[in-house]
């Protein structure tokens, strides 16, 4: 099949789906660009601030979205099952799934204050349903916080390009925070701000930086801990001076990324040279792939559907949104965009790379790496030789996004679920336990129980908003059905994963009890659900 036919029907389908479902949707909650939301009537000028243009909270929004996941996701089901399954699921889950939960997360958060889905699943089932669904996200999240750190680290480590635009956007978003507060000219302050990054990209290109390559730590772990003193740092700072900069100044860098990938395939368009569908259960070739069902579903993550996502738009996005009349644009709109991406990974591992350069450099250097060299392969007559560390830098900026958003939502749920009051302190036991878990295993390790745990939180997010709505007396059909079909799946997957590890010759404990309360209490929460009327 030709890359760019592939590329235009699901560019079309995306636009049909948000012209249409996601307008449908929108009506089912009535939404009123006059009322008053969050960021207005809890306004307090570290959480609660409302974004004063649709595009900046977009940026940040699809920027703490958008990390490794739709990445290293696709490009592994590309390799194990073929990228017809992979492209199924990608298209169709993202309509009907993903930015199903992600749209409704965010509104219904709106609808209740800014409350996080967790909070919201107290007055909506029950507050047993609250404690444990915040602890079932609380552990996920330091998950998210330990996978995006070892994939931070990994690319800021061998991407020796990466390290100066990395780290020298921060102090330009600052700079950009701080002259928005002084009523510079949005359109002025971002021409500023992305020639600064532009220049730091050239000097990242001319001055590679490799660290820590003697430290005491080692070059991974040393980045890991600079990663998340990072985190530390930017997690309790005002949203205004450095995370709306950033991720509205990262955003121009990861649309152009999509740009250069659309190029490439409109010049380039490669048909595809892996095999639409390499079999059920690939184990054999690729051990510990597992079966297309359910194991496609929980490895793809993000590309389709994501409970992270949830917790970005009822934990920071909620509490930014000038008016509900962006909300459709950026709930929906930016899992699209992110799906899209998913799309592009696709073509680059599956039509860029042939299955044997697929195999290889994913044996060798891991997806990040196979996707960097199809990227590089497909924008070479657009970006010339810069087409590999362009895309490597691109996703840095994915992660390091996501690691402060994660990392200030999981502070907010340590705050309530420990009742410290102390917000340094929160952030330090997030920061400490997310760097335990990333320093004792490798990323593979982490990655499959992670892929599940955070689609199933995706799923009760589901399941909640499916409960405000009963208890509206609306119909929830659109979220019901997508809420049962990810705990199924889910719930499959972890079963699956538990029983595997313990079949091996040594079982990893650590995978199996971690699986089983998840599985527990999802269950319990689900149970929870059941006593709504009508459900």
């Amino acid at each position: 099949m030709n890359s760019l036919s592939l590329l235009i029907a699901t560019l079309v389908l995306y636009i049909l789906a948000y012209r249409l479902y996601g307008s449908w949707i929108s009506k089912r909650f009535q939404l009123n660009p006059k009322n008053p939301t969050p960021a207005h009537t809890q306004f307090d000028g570290t959480d609660f601030v409302p974004t004063k243009n649709w595009f900046v909270l977009f940026g940040h929004h699809f920027s703490s979205i958008c990390g490794a996941g739709p990445i290293v996701g696709p490009v592994l089901a590309v390799a194990y099952w073929g990228w017809m399954p992979s492209l199924i699921w990608i298209v169709f889950g993202a309509i009907f799934f993903g930015a199903v939960s992600d749209f409704t997360s965010l509104i219904v958060s709106v609808r209740h204050k800014g409350q996080s889905i967790s909070e919201i699943a107290k007055t909506e089932i029950s507050p047993l349903a609250r404690l444990l669904f915040s602890w079932f996200i609380w552990i996920v999240l330091i998950l998210v916080v330990a996978v995006f750190g070892i994939f931070g680290a990994k690319t800021l480590n061998a991407a020796k390009e990466s390290v100066i635009p990395s780290v020298g956007l921060v102090p330009v978003a600052l700079v950009f925070g701080f002259l928005a507060l002084k009523k510079l000219p949005t359109s002025w302050n971002t021409i500023l701000g992305l020639t600064l990054f532009a220049l730091l990209l050239w000097l990242g290109k001319q001055f590679p930086l490799a660290l820590f390559e003697n430290s005491f730590l080692g070059p991974m772990n040393t980045w890991i801990v600079i990663l998340l003193i990072y985190c530390l740092v930017a997690s309790v700072m005002p949203v205004q001076f450095l995370l709306q900069p950033r991720d509205y100044l990262a955003s121009y860098l990861l649309v152009g990324t999509i740009l250069m990938g659309v190029m490439g395939v409109i010049v380039v368009h490669p048909t595809f040279q892996t095999q639409a569908y390499h079999g059920w259960n690939p184990s054999s070739l690729w051990p510990g792939s597992g079966p297309l069902f359910p194991m496609l579903f929980v490895t793809i993550a993000c590309g389709a559907i994501s409970g992270f996502h949830s917790l970005v738009s009822s934990g920071t996005t909620c509490k930014q949104l000038d008016h509900e009349g962006h909300a459709c644009r950026i709930g929906y709109g930016s899992m699209l965009t992110e799906s899209f991406v998913a799309i592009l990974v696709l073509i680059c591992a599956g039509a860029a790379l042939s299955t044997t350069d697929l195999s290889a450099t994913l044996k060798t250097g891991g997806p990040i790496a196979a996707f960097a060299k199809g990227f590089g392969t497909l924008t070479e007559p657009v970006l010339g030789n810069f087409g590999k560390s362009f895309a490597i830098l691109a996703l840095n900026m994915f992660i390091l996004t996501t690691l402060d958003s994660a990392t200030r939502i999981t502070r907010y749920l340590t705050m309530d679920l420990m009742k410290i009051k102390n917000k340094y302190i929160a952030t330090l036991i997030v920061v400490g336990a997310a760097g335990a878990f990333a320093m004792s295993g490798s990323w593979n390790k982490i990655w499959p129980i992670f892929g599940s745990a955070n689609q199933l939180i995706g799923g009760l997010a589901l399941l909640v908003t499916s409960c405000y709505l009963i208890n509206k007396k609306q119909k929830s059909w659109f979220t019901l059905i997508p809420a049962l079909i990810m705990l199924i799946i889910t719930v499959s997957a972890l079963s699956y994963q538990m029983i595997s590890t313990w079949n091996k010759t040594q079982p990893d404990y650590w995978i199996i009890g971690v699986g089983a309360v998840l599985i527990v209490l999802a269950i319990v929460v689900f149970g929870e659900a059941l006593k709504i009327k009508k459900l």
